[in-house]
Order: C-alpha cells, then structure tokens, then sequence
C-alpha cells in the first residue's frame, strides 16, 4: 500500500498533518503505520540533527522501518524532517521496489523558515497566521530551556498545543481568539486514542533551527522522487485529503528499473537452439573465408543475408563475439525471435568487425 512522506523543517505543523491524514484514513478502515524519530529513537531529541554520524544513523533507521512497514495492505506515513533530497530518492527506491504508489506532503511554516526562503505575504500577516502550535515545546518533564538559549521571537505564543490538549505557560500570557485547540477538531485524535503514550515534542534551538535552514533541499515536484507534491502552508490551511487519497489508491505505482527485474522465462528449447544456430554460422564463416577475398559478399547457412568480407578472422576472435551474442540474447529470450537467430547473429557480427 502507499507510502506517505511528510517534510518540512521543526516547528513546521508535520506531526499534527500526520496525525490528520492517520485519522483520515484510518476512519475509512485502513490499517495505517506512522514512522517517527521518536518511535524509532524512544523518544524526540533535536540534539541527533547536531551531529551527522547520528543523523546518518537516524536515517538509516528510518529507512528500514518503512521498508519493514511497506506491504500491499497497510499505510505507511513517514513524519520526519526528511529535508535531504537524496534521502527523499531513497525512500522513492523503496516504493518503487514494493510497487506501491507514494506523495510527498511538504510543511511550511507562515513567515518561517522553508529552505532559506519565506512564503509570499506571510511577514505582513505574521501576527493572524502564527498559531500557537508554532511555539517551542519546553523539556521533557516541563523543565526550563537551559541557559543562554536564544528562542525566535516570532515563535513566542500564548500557549502550545500538544497533542490536542492546550497548555499555558502563565498568567501574563492569554491565547488570542480564534488559535485554540478547540478552532480545529480536525486536528484533534480521537477519544480512543487520548489514553496512548505520547513522547513531548524535543526543542529545537535557535542555532540548529538556521543550520537545518541552510541546508535545507525543498522538495521540486519537477522531480520524479518528489511527486505527487503537495504544499501545505501553516496549520489554517486544509488537509487536500481527497487529492491525497487519489494520488496513493487511484495512481500507478512508480515502473520499476529493467536491470532489477527477474528475466521471463524462456522455453527449454531456445538456449539450445541459439548455441546450434550460432555454431553453424561459425562454422559456415570460418569454411568459407578459405577461398575467399576482401570485398567478397558470403552467404552462411541458415541466414537470409550477406557479410561482407573484409579480412580473415580467427576462431578465437568469432568465438568471443559470439559468447558476446548469446550473452545478450539470454537478457531478452523471445521465442517469436528463433527464425530469426541465424539473420540476428549475422548481423551482430557485421556490426562489431566493422568497429575493429
């Protein structure tokens, strides 16, 4: 079944579009699987994206539980910054294997960073895009950001919502109108699912936030490994679920490479066939060539055509061209092709003397 990867840079609403699209999908009876860093590091940490031997190990990760997930029957929904095109191409090769259809959700945060650039008109309407979610989630186990630490000032709010349910950080600090948890149901997970374990959101600071900035590689649905693409910006913004759902269960899967395929079967008769009709055209070249001279046209048995002599060739060099041909011709055996062998062969060999 489909493959669902998420991108986007922190802060950029990612998990609570994942956590849609789950619940989405998942209230139409399928069976979904979302992949994350916490499930795969036992919980968030920012600090793995500072360092590029773990990151590299996170990835890794990442990829071979998709690969696990990946079936004809399930969902898969990777979310995860996934900012690494060569990473995307790599998840693109998994679904590829699988025959399964993928898209690729792209998270950009109104006014923020997405690769280096802003989206258009989000600085003037920063104050009535920003939603609270935007915020940075404090520590696990709510203690204070450690010292020193710069925090954006654009990503200041009133209170955060974490999993549905709002959180206050004081008195002084009232949510505006309009940012709740309770403005978007769509974003909230179901009763059934209030009771699950939740690991809090890791806090990402300011420093890292512009080093995974520059390095960012947005996504380009020019790119086959990048499309279907679809761009979200901010959280007010709908889900296109119903453009979603045709991109993975009405879409072709991605045609697999010809070198990765298992080759047809071919009857147990043409093999043998092709090694008899190679060797009397050998044989045939190599008794004829005796009294003939360059210029002189050669007819071979069963062929149709002509070669054109030009020098004495030894068995040595017929016998590589030849292992050359059969070589070849086992990449592709066609049964439609066995009259043909003989005029195929002969024409092999003219265009390769003629390269020597």
């Amino acid at each position: 079944m489909p493959l669902v990867v998420f991108c986007g840079l922190p802060y950029s609403g990612k998990s609570r579009r994942a956590e849609e699209l789950r619940g989405a999908l998942a209230a139409e009876g399928r069976t979904v699987h979302v992949v994350t860093d916490a499930a795969v590091l036992g919980a968030e940490d920012a600090t793995v994206y500072g360092d590029s031997a773990r990151e590299k190990a996170l990835r890794g990760a990442l990829r071979a539980s998709v690969e696990r997930r990946l079936s004809r029957h399930d969902v898969v929904i990777l979310d995860s910054l996934n900012y690494i095109k060569g990473f995307r191409y790599e998840l693109y090769c998994l679904a590829r294997a699988a025959r399964t259809p993928l898209c690729l959700v792209y998270c950009v945060r109104p006014g923020g960073w997405s690769g280096g650039s802003r989206v258009a008109g989000a600085e003037e309407d920063r104050g009535r895009n920003v939603s609270v979610s935007w915020r940075p989630r404090l520590e696990e186990g709510g203690r204070p950001q450690a010292a020193g630490t710069a925090v954006p000032r654009d990503l200041h709010a009133a209170g955060s919502v974490v999993n549905g349910r709002a959180r206050a950080d004081g008195p002084e600090e009232q949510e505006p109108e309009g940012t709740g948890a309770t403005d978007s149901p769509a974003l909230v997970p179901p009763a059934s699912e209030s009771s699950e374990k939740r690991v809090p959101s890791a806090f990402y600071p300011l420093e890292l936030l512009e080093a995974l900035s520059l390095r960012f590689e947005a996504p380009d649905s020019r790119n086959r490994w990048d499309r279907p693409l679809f761009t979200l910006v901010g959280l007010e913004e709908p889900l296109p679920l119903a453009e979603i759902r045709a991109a993975l269960f009405e879409n072709r899967a991605p045609p697999p490479h010809q070198s990765t395929q298992s080759q047809p079967l071919a009857s147990g008769s043409f093999l043998h066939q092709l090694d008899q009709v190679t060797s009397q055209v050998l044989a045939g070249l190599m008794e004829a060539q005796k009294s003939a001279v360059p210029g002189d046209l050669l007819a071979l048995p069963g062929t149709t055509e002509h070669l054109r002599f030009t020098r004495p060739l030894t068995m040595a060099e017929l016998c590589r061209l030849r292992r050359q041909f059969i070589s070849f011709t086992k990449m592709h055996p066609n049964n439609e092709n066995l009259p043909q062998l003989a005029n195929m062969f002969l024409q092999y060999l003219s265009q390769s003397l003629q390269l020597t």
